[in-house]
């Protein structure tokens, strides 16, 4: 955790392999193949409230939210974990995070997001997101990476690609960092979420 730590505190991102143990991965990943499989994943959207629309012309994964007091116990670990970096998080920079929200992804074959920041225009309450990366065996050439732009508030300079390996968490402040996931050759799946101010 400290190293994640003065990552976000050197460059506002972080990359974190083994975030949690591999046997709660791989139920996760269980369980977001099995609810896939009994359709209760949606197209994402774009946008919020009475503006969201599906474009897949800018985002072709498909989610499903995490429901709060519903939870698998594999769940209950990895949200035991952020509520670890949430504290974490405060107690470093003052953040005053106070809840979670997230859901599922899976991006089949072929799926991408374009460009894009996390936190919806005229709003502030996301303020950093973190994906936990649920593909074992994950190969260069598999594509599906992270393209993140490295410098707040900019999607023209320098970036890095990150890929969705199992089990590694990546993090960033919200409404600052440009990114996109390239489009995926095989399935990929993850959760992705944010934690909120009031």
């Amino acid at each position: 955790m400290t190293a994640l730590l003065n990552a976000m505190d050197l460059n506002g991102w972080a990359s974190m392999p083994g975030f949690v143990d591999a046997a709660a991965s791989r139920c996760l990943r269980q369980e977001c193949v099995d609810a896939c499989e009994q359709g209760e994943f949606k197209p994402a959207g774009v946008g919020q409230g009475i503006n969201l629309r599906v474009r897949e012309d800018i985002r072709s994964d498909q989610m499903m939210w995490l429901q709060p007091g519903d939870t698998s116990v594999e769940q209950g670990i990895y949200l035991a974990k952020l509520e670890l970096l949430r504290l974490a998080l405060n107690e470093r920079f003052f953040l005053g995070l106070f809840e979670f929200e997230g859901h599922f992804a899976i991006y089949p074959e072929g799926a991408f997001y374009k460009a894009h920041l996390d936190r919806h225009a005229g709003t502030s309450d996301r303020i950093v997101t973190t994906i936990l990366y649920l593909n074992p065996d994950w190969q260069p050439g598999d594509g599906g990476e992270l393209k993140l732009w490295t410098t707040a508030g900019d999607k023209a300079g320098d970036f890095v690609l990150i890929e969705p390996r199992m089990d590694t968490l990546v993090c960033f402040l919200a409404g600052e960092f440009w990114h996109e996931v390239l489009p995926a050759k095989k399935t990929r799946m993850s959760i992705t979420g944010w934690f909120r101010q009031r």
